[in-house]
């Protein structure tokens, strides 16, 4: 049975940058109340940029926070943060799709698998473990339901 799941290096260093994000912003408004160093719309631009910058992390780790085992010609899909458990058969994968990207001289892939009843889960191998095994079981088991890219 293969089991993948975010990877904890990855969370660990998001919870990094947002701690110094959140630092940083209680920073700018204890400075704004006790001091005021700097102009008015520094302070309001700054807070303001702060807050939506660690609000997109969090929603982006929550999105990406799920459990993905196949295995026994099935596919068991776990999102804790939504209380949402799932199975699916293999002859209910309707399309699945592998993209390549070469950035940096590292290779992002992302897989993608579509499932009868519309739903559509997403992984990358940067952010969830076992990444390359599922594609080989999905290769093994489902070859003809493999999207093709350019």
């Amino acid at each position: 049975m293969i089991h993948c799941k975010p990877k904890s290096s990855t969370y660990f260093s998001l919870l990094i940058v947002i701690g110094i994000l959140f630092a940083g912003l209680v920073y700018i408004i204890l400075d704004y109340s006790r001091y005021q160093t700097y102009n008015f719309w520094f302070y309001l631009f700054s807070a303001s940029l702060l807050t939506v910058v660690l609000l997109v992390i969090l929603v982006k780790m929550m999105a990406g926070y799920r459990f993905i085992s196949a295995g026994k010609e099935s596919f068991f899909v776990k999102i804790p943060l939504r209380g949402w458990k799932n199975e699916y058969r293999l002859n209910e994968v309707l399309a699945w799709q592998e993209e390549k990207i070469i950035a940096n001289k590292k290779e992002f892939k992302q897989l993608t698998m579509v499932f009868s009843d519309k739903t559509s889960f997403s992984m990358s191998n940067h952010e969830h473990t076992h990444y390359e095994d599922l594609v080989g079981y999905l290769q093994k088991k489902l070859p003809k339901k493999k999207i093709k890219t350019s």
